[in-house]
């Protein structure tokens, strides 16, 4: 007598670091557990970040989320509090082997909303084939970054949404993380020297950075010859394997930010959570605890082309050996990195900041108005 199958439906987002690794995970899971099938669906990485999670959870079993809706998940219950569903050895060992603070970003109201399967932060980039070729040095500054850019050798993506998170690394590079008083963004001081800094930078690049993504940054410089260097995207270990684009990236530590230290980028990454209207709980927390494992994170889910969260992935030999060691280059960013607020409300002013900021780049301002802009947008989502 045949058992009748087990559907569950998941949600991602359209890149093979999002995709085909979750993939990977659930047809390894179904073959282990014949009677369960899991189904993967993709969205754009721009709905990854805009959609609420209270609308996914309605449709999908399993959502793969953006930390900053930890804040909304706590309040609103939409997802399930996994400390509540699996193993405690199972979660210390999670807590006990995070990437910089990747865990922790998924927790809010003493529960965690989501386990932190893939780790991220900017990072840099370059072609090393083109510093060879043309007998440069990585940059190790911002001025030399300044003199670089200036060959029209350096991209770095320009969408409302990696501005901002740049604004935020800015920030903190200097001393002053955002969003930690209730009247204003960030000091004058600060805000504008951040600004003024970033926009510096971008004068010199190619204005097609402002429709990019980090995705489409990575691409360009594999596609063309045209751009050596991207100092700070979130980084994609999948464009540091051979036969995955047509050129090689290797990814590195960012540079010193004028004697500030090197840059504290903002921390992202990706979570995996689970419906509170599911109808398989126990399947489901089955399937979470498979993915999140040390052994599948470090095989399964990235041969699958993921970008695990394990930080024993992140140190691992095999890992490293087949991305230019991308994960050891890297680790020193991610454990500095910034953890960027996730109050309920935040998510309100993350969708509407990016776009001034953006715009005074592309065309200059009053650094000074901008930011009373900012702070005025601050303010409402404060009451979200």
């Amino acid at each position: 007598m045949s058992v009748e199958k087990v559907q569950l439906k998941g949600i991602t987002w359209n890149h093979s670091r999002g995709f085909t690794s979750m993939v990977a995970t659930a047809q390894r899971f179904s073959e282990l557990n014949p009677d369960i099938e899991i189904i993967w669906e993709k969205r754009s990485l721009q709905a990854f970040a805009d959609e609420p999670i209270n609308e996914l959870a309605k449709r999908y079993d399993l959502l793969i989320i953006d930390h900053p809706w930890a804040g909304f998940a706590g309040k609103t219950e939409v997802i399930l509090p996994l400390d509540m569903y699996l193993p405690e050895a199972f979660m210390n060992d999670l807590a006990k082997n995070t990437v910089g603070r990747s865990h922790e970003s998924y927790s809010s109201n003493g529960h965690q909303w989501a386990l932190a399967i893939d780790a991220a932060t900017p990072v840099a980039a370059s072609r090393p084939d083109i510093f060879a070729e043309k007998g440069i040095q990585l940059p190790k500054t911002y001025d030399e970054l300044l003199t670089l850019a200036k060959l029209g050798l350096v991209i770095m993506p320009g969408i409302p949404q990696d501005t901002l998170m740049n604004f935020y690394m800015m920030c903190s590079t200097m001393g002053e993380d955002v969003c930690i008083t209730k009247e204003h963004v960030v000091s004058e001081a600060i805000g504008i020297r951040a600004l003024q800094l970033l926009r510096a930078l971008a004068v010199e690049m190619d204005p097609q950075i402002y429709d990019w993504n980090p995705i489409q940054i990575y691409e360009a410089m594999t596609l063309t010859d045209k751009y050596a260097y991207c100092p700070w995207a979130y980084g994609y270990t999948n464009y540091s394997r051979k036969g995955y684009a047509r050129k090689l990236l290797h990814f590195h530590d960012m540079i010193d930010i004028k004697g500030y230290g090197k840059a504290v980028s903002t921390l992202g990454g990706t979570g995996l959570a689970v419906s509170a209207q599911t109808k398989a709980i126990d399947i489901v927390m089955k399937y979470v605890e498979y993915v999140g494992s040390e052994a599948c994170q470090k095989t399964v889910f990235f041969d699958g082309g993921g970008q695990p969260g394990h930080r024993k992935a992140w140190t691992d030999e095999y890992t490293n050996s087949l991305t230019s060691d991308f994960f050891k280059n890297t680790l020193p960013g991610l454990d500095r990195a910034f953890l960027r607020p996730r109050y309920n409300g935040h998510m309100y002013f993350q969708d509407r900041a990016g776009a001034p900021i953006r715009k005074y780049l592309m065309k200059g301002g009053n650094e000074k108005a901008l930011l009373s802009q900012l702070n005025t947008l601050y303010i409402k989502s404060l009451d979200k």
